[in-house]
């Protein structure tokens, strides 16, 4: 089998491969745009180990590293690399588990080093004028104001917003129901404002879209709209209010985090928000506790500047 062959979306795997994304599929339930970030990963792999006359199941820990020493020389990102050797140990450890292999090749290898990277997010003030943008005079200018004032009121990632269907927003509680990865269900409250705009919008402008489906959030055809329709208008809404960083759907979803947390939530609240299985996928977002914290101690600590000065200004404070 040539290189070519393992480069062609979806081209057969081998049975190895095709189990392991079967048991995916069945037992961890992953999306289909999960499934398809697996499968090339498996299938560079592949295709890197053909040019070295190897299989999966001749493959081994030098092999490994050879794999991984090529794409680095690719320049690829540390975070694609991390992605790409988490892929590989899922697949070998399934094997292994399976009786497919007597060892796993990926066991000794370390996972590359990632940076520590802050999400992106917009400013309180950027915020405002970003869900100002949409007209809402207008059928669709509504819609995208909904949309976008949703992705901000209840932290949403884009599959779980165009997931939402007719019987997921309870009115009179003003709760949303999501499903995110894994088909996890959540409750997520949201702000009067956001009930406000949906209620009017499932009320009085859905029914002009002429829905074809139950998606809330419908395209020109009545269809659900796509994540990459509402990528589009997400950043056209960015340029037209002077928003030059690139932005996505996602960075709502840090904003919602980062906007809680600098208001006082804990963060224990902001991970169940946001539907993060641990705790360690919500501390991403310590930096901005540890900058509240800060300002705290430093204004209320007895030893701190801040707060001899606010004591030497109180009256019948002696100098």
């Amino acid at each position: 089998m040539n290189n070519a062959q393992h480069d062609t979306p979806n081209a057969p795997l081998p049975p190895m491969a095709d189990r392991y994304l079967e048991h995916l599929t069945v037992e961890r339930g992953l999306s289909e745009n999960t499934l398809a970030a697996y499968r090339t990963d498996i299938a560079a792999l592949l295709a890197f180990l053909d040019g070295l006359g190897e299989e999966l199941e001749t493959c081994t820990t030098r092999h490994l590293f050879l794999f991984l020493t090529h794409l680095r020389a690719r320049k690829l990102a540390a975070a694609s690399l991390a992605r790409i050797l988490s892929t590989l140990r899922g697949l070998f450890a399934f094997a292994v588990q399976a009786r497919l292999l007597e060892e796993d090749p990926s066991a000794l290898l370390d996972s590359p080093k990632l940076p520590a990277q802050l999400p992106e997010f917009l400013t309180r003030k950027e915020m405002d004028a970003l869900l100002a943008q949409p007209d809402p005079s207008t059928l669709l200018g509504y819609r995208d104001r909904v949309m976008l004032e949703l992705l901000y009121a209840a932290g949403l990632r884009i599959s779980e917003l165009t997931g939402l269907e007719l019987g997921d927003f309870d009115p009179q509680t003003g709760i949303l129901r999501v499903f995110g990865k894994r088909s996890k269900e959540r409750l997520v409250p949201i702000h009067f404002s956001a009930q406000k705009l949906l209620c009017d919008y499932l009320d009085f402008k859905r029914a002009a879209f002429k829905p074809v489906c139950r998606n809330i959030f419908l395209n020109r055809s009545g269809k659900g709209l796509t994540r990459q329709g509402i990528w589009k208008l997400i950043k056209r809404y960015a340029e037209e209010v002077g928003i030059r960083r690139s932005i996505s759907p996602h960075t709502f979803r840090h904003t919602f985090a980062t906007h809680l947390l600098e208001g006082g939530a804990d963060l224990r609240t902001v991970q169940l928000l946001l539907g993060h299985a641990a705790i360690n996928a919500t501390e991403i977002y310590t930096h901005i506790q540890s900058g509240r914290l800060m300002r705290i101690h430093e204004q209320y600590h007895p030893r701190s500047t801040a707060f001899a000065t606010q004591a030497q200004r109180r009256p019948g404070t002696s100098s």
